[in-house]
């Protein structure tokens, strides 16, 4: 196996990691499943997708409670001239706790083609939580915070990983206004360095947002940026425009591109993707719910 420069520090988020896959594992027995149904004022009347994509920004609103939601898409990126990449990722999104959602970021297949050929790996991996912390009213917007760690599970040969483990901690703030949806996000990164011990640092600003059509069409678009993390990569401004159509509540399907506005980031970007509520691994609660016979005013 290659050296993926995980030293003791990078095996305790390991264990992190290891520790979160275990909740949500040990979550889905039903033992475990029935207790969590017994938590009130937590279940939704039906189940609906939450999509991150296809923006980079994420919404402050979690996967409802007890759902196992994935999304996944195709990405094809000019990153410089003569270079392209193409990927298919996923995210899975397990809402644990009323305001607490599980996420695993990975990126199962990435291609890079360039004058030395074409490189194939499998990409990062990204784990954490998202926190909510207030919801939405009529003059405040949702707030909620989430951490990530990156597990460098891709191959550092020509530039595919770093082989270094980063963090991203995101301050993430949702608002409807009138007909439209607003998400803003602030990260935080720290971004290990390649050749050397240590931790670069830099900031990414997110201002997304989408408008209904028609029926289940609605158009999405996004301003983002980064700040310069070191002397070889500099920071950016970017722009991302894309339709999304909603199938049925449990499915969400998205097509768009990006353009970039500066030197230094993703210039040209096409992407293609859904999102899907899986199941509700805690019933009991919406059982139990529906087992009550209704109160009829006389």
């Amino acid at each position: 196996m290659a050296n993926l420069g995980v030293q003791p520090f990078g095996r305790d988020i390991l264990r992190v990691a290891a520790v979160t896959l275990v909740v949500c594992l040990a979550a889905c027995h039903p033992a475990m499943g029935q207790w969590m149904g017994k938590q009130t004022g937590c279940y939704a009347n039906s189940m609906a997708a939450n999509p991150n994509r296809p923006t980079v920004a994420n919404p402050a609103d979690i996967t409802q409670y007890g759902v196992l939601e994935v999304e996944y898409g195709w990405d094809h990126i000019w990153p410089a001239k003569a270079v392209r990449q193409t990927s298919v990722g996923g995210l899975l999104k397990f809402g644990l706790l009323c305001d607490v959602e599980l996420r695993w970021n990975s990126t199962p297949f990435l291609s890079q083609t360039d004058a030395s050929g074409a490189h194939r790996s499998f990409g990062d991996t990204w784990l954490g939580p998202q926190v909510r912390l207030y919801r939405q009213t009529q003059h405040a917007p949702t707030i909620s915070f989430s951490y990530a760690v990156k597990i460098p599970s891709a191959s550092t040969e020509n530039g595919l990983g770093t082989g270094r483990v980063d963090h991203a901690f995101t301050f993430l703030a949702s608002k409807d206004i009138a007909q439209f949806h607003f998400d803003f996000n602030a990260t935080e990164f720290l971004v290990g360095r390649p050749q050397s011990s240590g931790l670069d640092r830099n900031q990414q600003f997110n201002l997304a947002f989408s408008r209904p059509i028609h029926g289940g069409l609605q158009f999405t678009g996004e301003f983002y940026g980064d700040t310069r993390l070191n002397r070889q990569t500099a920071g950016f401004a970017s722009s991302l425009w894309a339709l999304t159509y909603t199938v049925f509540p449990r499915l969400v399907i998205d097509g768009g591109f990006e353009a970039g506005l500066t030197s230094g980031g993703p210039h040209r970007h096409a992407f293609a993707g859904a999102t899907y509520s899986i199941v509700n691994l805690y019933p009991g609660g919406r059982r139990k719910r529906s087992a009550v016979p209704p109160v009829v005013k006389r």
